[in-house]
């Protein structure tokens, strides 16, 4: 437990992080996943609770005897040193022969895309590039645990995109031990081995990507993953974004065209259209479904009032009641 004065930040949580795995904690801002990160790197001091490492309770452990690494959002860099210093950084703090770092320097600015970049100033990089040196610094000393807490948030969308794919790759080549905080979630399914949400202080959900993404603990936090909500006939729906695709045009009054295997087909109405990552998207009223966001086919031209006809997928819609059931069925 974490506590601000009379504001507990974190409650209620119990994780494991595998050995040479990255688990990802993710959750809105102010959840408390980061002021959890700090707890276990011992930034901040628990009020009750335990942190162990192979049975050890680390509690009374000094920050710099836990051999845990960190990475911030702004890298904190040394601007008087180098690249190459940089990196260095810590094996030098651990007493390390020069001929062992400079070896292990180049060994990591290897690892991270920036072989050569060594005598370079810090000032001479890009955002990126920093955000990589900040990284190979924190690999250097072999942590038995890195605590990144949002690496990436400073970036733009582009940059960020491509670097969680780089970081998802260094981590697992180096073998690391992570736990990696942020609140975007494409970051964290696609860098963790698993996930584990948060919420007011609390450990929601845990499982792999794969599983959180198809299976939200509940309503809340399929939201926050990007399914929209929609009531029918008392029951809550769930509707992933990739759950609607406008099939046509609406003309006259003939049948509707069959869908794909296991999809509806309802009639909307065009509220708005708008373009994302090289698709048409559809803003789209239907009568039971509220209004939603459909994947236009290629070539179909639509403007705003037109009446469409919209597949719906019913394996991307999940049902709470019915869910909840079955987990008390289960159970």
């Amino acid at each position: 437990m974490v506590e601000y004065g009379p504001v507990t930040a974190v409650a209620g949580v119990d994780l494991d992080v595998p050995r040479g795995q990255v688990v990802g904690l993710l959750g809105p801002s102010g959840c408390g996943k980061s002021s959890l990160l700090r707890a276990i790197a011992g930034l901040e001091p628990l009020t009750a609770g335990q942190v162990r490492w192979d049975g050890q309770d680390m509690i009374e452990i000094p920050v710099h005897r836990r051999s845990f690494g960190l990475m911030f959002q702004d890298g904190q860099l040394f601007a008087h040193r180098s690249v190459a210093g940089n990196v260095a950084y810590g094996v030098q703090m651990a007493r390390w022969s020069r001929q062992q770092r400079r070896r292990r320097v180049a060994e990591l600015l290897e690892l991270v895309g920036l072989t050569g970049f060594g005598p370079r100033a810090i000032t001479e990089l890009s955002g990126g590039e920093r955000q990589r040196v900040a990284l190979a610094r924190a690999l250097a000393p072999r942590p038995r645990l890195l605590l990144l807490d949002e690496p990436l948030s400073a970036l733009d969308r582009a940059l960020r995109e491509r670097l969680t794919l780089e970081l998802h790759d260094i981590l697992r080549a180096a073998g690391t031990t992570a736990l990696y905080v942020t609140h975007d979630h494409d970051e964290a399914f696609t860098v963790a081995h698993r996930v584990g949400l948060m919420r007011d202080g609390h450990l929601i959900q845990q499982g792999t990507p794969a599983q959180v993404w198809a299976e939200p603990a509940d309503a809340d936090v399929a939201r926050f993953l990007g399914y929209s909500l929609s009531r029918q006939d008392g029951r809550l729906l769930a509707i992933s974004p990739h759950a609607m695709r406008v099939l046509a045009a609406r003309e006259g009054a003939d049948g509707f065209p069959e869908g794909a295997a296991g999809e509806q087909v309802a009639e909307a109405v065009v509220r708005q259209m708008s373009f994302s990552r090289g698709r048409s998207l559809a803003q789209v009223q239907l009568a039971d479904w509220g209004v939603q966001t459909a994947v236009v086919a290629p070539g179909l031209q639509l403007s705003e009032g037109q009446r469409v006809l919209v597949g719906i997928d019913s394996h991307a819609v999940l049902d709470f009641p019915a869910r909840e059931a079955a987990i008390r069925d289960r159970n």
